[in-house]
């Protein structure tokens, strides 16, 4: 059987440390044998992958694999989607899609095979990942052909659908509540704010500032000193009059998760768009961070300052449920 044929364990070969020259020029067999073999983290989260230029599903993660010359990679020219599923239902499948194709037509670039086809394998790709929860991770990149930057090198776009095991927090991470910190980093500005493309360095500084500094969520402000969003989740507050207030989104990524929740809360309390301060947030009843990874938690610290309480509140506990119970009655089953 070819090493590529089976997910059990590589047989014994040489590899880069046991190779007298680890930089001598070797065959194709013996470069697959040892690219299989290569260590691989996180490899027990994947669940099943899908690559246009291939075709088909694939489960053994050692094949997990982007060709280093699509522009994807090394311009980080692309678009991006993730979804969650629950009990086999895709949440926000059609909104998330929605977004894709905007984020895609904003940057002129289209995936190789129809929209709906696309959602076809996104929902194949689930199926074939086996769980009843997990996370979807849908990639669109300019394609291979070239170490440029003109997307002209490019003949055919390129498309990655990712299953993976992505479980929800527990509910004691709901019960504790998060810290948030104003990050040195600014709130995204000019035409790509609305942009889900795949150059997140940005985002992936801020997330390593909180790291650093041994907190939970960075907030972006934009030039005026008003909040935006956080590195990978939008934000809203109950404020003193008991109104739910998310900022007015012209720096931020406007978000499903966000939306659906104003929608929800539309029906029990007063909600607002609007320019929000730090002394907006320090004089706030909740703070809450709305997303596919978070769905709604809170934030009960902010700069070492307790917000409201200093513990999580009834507003983002009754959110939390109704999200939770409209996703899955609005997911799509696979």
């Amino acid at each position: 059987m070819h090493p590529a044929d089976s997910t059990g364990p590589i047989p014994p070969a040489t590899t880069p440390e046991t190779d007298p020259d680890p930089m001598r020029q070797i065959d194709a067999a013996a470069y697959l044998q040892r690219l299989l073999a290569a260590p691989r983290p996180g490899a027990d989260r994947v669940l099943a992958f899908h690559d246009h230029r291939v075709g088909g599903i694939c489960t053994d993660p050692r094949l997990l694999l982007v060709p280093l010359d699509d522009h994807l990679c090394h311009r980080g020219d692309g678009v991006f989607e993730s979804i969650r599923y629950r009990q086999r239902r895709l949440f926000q499948l059609d909104l998330h899609l929605a977004r894709l194709r905007r984020s895609a037509d904003a940057i002129r670039l289209a995936p190789p095979c129809p929209w709906g086809d696309l959602r076809r394998r996104i929902i194949a790709v689930a199926r074939t990942g086996g769980e009843d929860e997990g996370g979807i991770r849908v990639l669109v990149g300019r394609g291979p052909g070239g170490f440029g930057i003109s997307p002209a090198e490019c003949p055919q776009s390129s498309l990655y659908i990712l299953a993976w095991r992505q479980p929800a927090p527990p509910e004691a991470w709901f019960a504790a509540g998060l810290s948030a910190f104003r990050s040195v980093l600014p709130a995204h500005r000019g035409p790509l704010t609305g942009v889900k493309h795949a150059n997140y360095l940005p985002n992936v500084l801020m997330m390593d500032e909180a790291r650093q500094r041994g907190l939970d969520v960075p907030l972006a402000f934009d030039a005026e000193g008003h909040l935006s969003e956080s590195a990978i989740a939008n934000v809203a507050l109950v404020d003193a009059a008991g109104t739910l207030a998310a900022p007015e989104g012209t720096s931020a990524l406007p978000g499903t998760t966000l939306h659906r929740v104003m929608d929800l809360a539309a029906a029990f309390m007063p909600t607002a768009r609007r320019a929000i301060t730090e002394a907006d947030i320090l004089s706030a009843r909740e703070f809450l961070i709305l997303g596919t990874v978070y769905e709604c938690a809170s934030l009960v610290r902010y700069e070492g300052a307790p917000i409201g309480t200093g513990r999580p509140g009834p507003v983002a506990a009754r959110l939390r449920e109704a999200l939770r119970h409209s996703l899955l009655a609005d997911g799509i089953p696979f």
